[in-house]
C-alpha cells in the first residue's frame, strides 16, 4: 500500500528535526510546498507537531517494546505510528501499514509491523502523572520542565499545563488599524480589541489580506504586551530586540502612526525583514536599528532618552510549546543561566535610556521564575492551560 503523501511530509519533518536538528516549522514548511492538497497539508502539520510533541513519550514506549538498535529510519516510523495508534485516533490498520512502508527497505520494518500491531491490540500503559518523573512521560516533557513548574504551580495545575501544551495552539490574528479593512473581508472568528480568534483553519501569511498589511499572525497574550506598554501618539518609544516585529507594528499602530517607534535588531537579516513589515503594515514612523541593544550604540534614533521601552528579551520560550513542538526538546537549564544574564544585561541599557518618570515594560514568552527579571509595579501573567493563549510574563515599572 502506497503512504499517503501527508505521512511521507510528516515522517521526512520528524527526522529532519532529531537527526539534523532542523527547527519542526522550518522542516514542515518545505514540506508542505510539495502538498497541493489543503487536506494533506493539515494532515501533515498535525501527525508531524504531534509526534513531535510526543516523542518522550514515544521513545519511553519504543524503550520497553523493543530490544536492541534501531536504525532512525526504524524509529522515526515506530514514533509516527504509536503517534496515530496513541493519541491521534486515526484507523489501525492505515497507521500500522504506513508506518511499516515508512521503515523499508530496512530489515526493522518487521519490528515495526510486530510492535504496531501489538500496540493496536493491547495498547500501552503509561506511568501516571502523581509525581514529577511519571508526569514527565505521560505528557511527554523534559523533567527538569516539570519540576519547575510543579515547584512554581503547584501539581495540579502543571498537570492542566502539560496537557495544555500537547494540544493545537489557537489561530489569532491581529487587525492592522494602520490599514483599512472592511469587516465582510476577514474570516469569520472572535474578536477581542484588535485580536480575532479564528474560527477554522485559515492561511494567514498566504492571505490578501497579510500581503497588503491589513493582518498579522500574533497571539493574544503577545497583543496583550503592547497594551500594557500603553504607547500615546507624539511619544518616543523604544523597542528592544524587536524582530520579527509583531510588538514593534502593534505599538506603532496603537500610536495611530504618530511619534516614532525605535526597534533595534541585532541581526541583520533580521533588522532587514522588519524594515519590510513595518512598510508592508503602513507603520511609517518606526526607524529599525541594526545593532546589539546592549552596547552603547551611536545612531541618531537613540541620541535621546525615550518616554516608554519594550524589552522583550531572548528567552527560554517555555510558554510557547503549543506553537514550537521540538523547543522543550531544545532547552536546558544550562541555555536558560545564559539567557538571564543576557536578560539582566538587556533591562540596564534599556533602564539607561529610559527618561525621568518614563515606563519600562518587560516581557518574556516563558513560564519561569527565574526569568522574571523585572518585578515592576504591574504584573501578568498568562497560562496555556487558564487563558488558552501562549504562556507570557509581563510586568510595568
Amino acid at each position: 500500500m502506497p503512504v499517503s503523501p501527508a505521512r511521507t511530509a510528516a515522517f521526512a519533518v520528524v527526522r529532519r528535526v532529531f537527526e539534523s536538528g532542523a527547527y519542526a516549522d522550518r522542516a514542515l514548511r518545505a514540506e508542505l510546498e510539495r502538498l497541493e492538497d489543503p487536506r494533506d497539508r493539515a494532515l501533515a502539520k498535525r501527525l508531524a507537531f504531534g509526534t513531535v510533541q510526543r516523542k518522550g513519550t514515544l521513545d519511553w514506549a519504543v524503550e520497553r517494546l523493543t530490544k536492541g538498535h534501531l536504525e532512525h529510519q526504524v524509529r522515526a516510523a515506530l514514533w509516527l505510528g504509536l503517534y496515530e495508534l496513541l493519541f491521534s485516533g486515526a484507523g489501525q490498520h492505515a497507521a500500522v501499514s504506513a508506518a511499516v512502508e515508512l521503515a523499508k527497505p530496512s530489515p526493522g520494518h518487521k519490528v515495526v509491523n510486530a510492535v504496531l500491531r501489538r500496540v493496536a491490540r493491547e495498547g500501552v500503559e503509561l506511568p501516571d502523572d502523581v509525581h514529577p518523573a511519571g508526569a514527565a512521560v505521560r505528557h511527554s516533557h523534559p523533567e527538569w520542565i516539570v519540576r519547575l513548574w510543579w515547584q512554581a504551580l503547584g501539581a495540579q495545575d502543571t498537570r492542566r499545563l502539560l496537557a495544555a501544551n500537547n494540544e493545537p495552539a489557537e489561530s489569532v490574528l491581529r487587525i492592522n488599524p494602520l490599514v483599512p479593512v472592511d469587516a465582510a473581508e476577514l474570516p469569520p472568528g472572535r474578536r477581542e480589541a484588535d485580536a480575532l480568534v479564528l474560527d477554522a483553519p485559515f492561511d494567514i501569511a498566504g492571505s490578501e489580506l497579510f500581503a497588503r498589511g491589513a493582518i498579522t499572525p500574533q497571539s493574544r497574550a503577545a497583543q496583550r504586551v503592547s497594551l500594557m506598554v500603553d504607547p500615546q501618539p507624539g511619544e518616543r518609544v523604544l523597542d528592544l530586540c524587536a524582530a520579527p516585529g509583531g510588538k514593534t507594528t502593534h505599538l506603532a499602530a496603537l500610536m495611530g502612526g504618530e511619534g516614532t517607534v525605535v526597534a533595534v535588531e541585532r541581526h541583520a537579516g533580521r533588522a532587514a525583514a522588519l524594515e519590510q513589515t513595518a512598510g508592508r503594515m503602513g507603520a511609517h514612523n518606526v526607524v529599525v536599528v541594526h545593532g546589539d541593544a546592549r552596547a552603547d550604540l551611536d545612531h541618531p534614533a537613540l541620541l535621546e532618552p525615550f518616554d516608554r521601552v519594550l524589552v522583550d528579551p531572548p528567552c527560554s520560550g517555555l510558554g510557547t510549546l503549543r506553537s514550537n513542538p521540538d523547543l522543550r526538546w531544545r532547552m536546558t537549564p544550562e541555555i536558560v543561566e545564559r539567557l538571564v544574564a543576557e536578560q539582566d544585561a538587556l533591562v540596564a541599557a534599556a533602564r539607561a535610556r529610559l527618561r525621568p518618570g518614563g515606563v519600562l515594560v518587560y516581557s518574556t514568552c516563558t513560564i519561569n521564575p527565574g526569568e522574571e527579571r523585572v518585578r515592576g509595579t504591574a504584573r501578568e501573567q498568562t497560562l496555556p492551560h487558564r487563558d488558552g493563549t501562549d504562556g507570557f510574563y509581563t510586568a510595568r515599572e
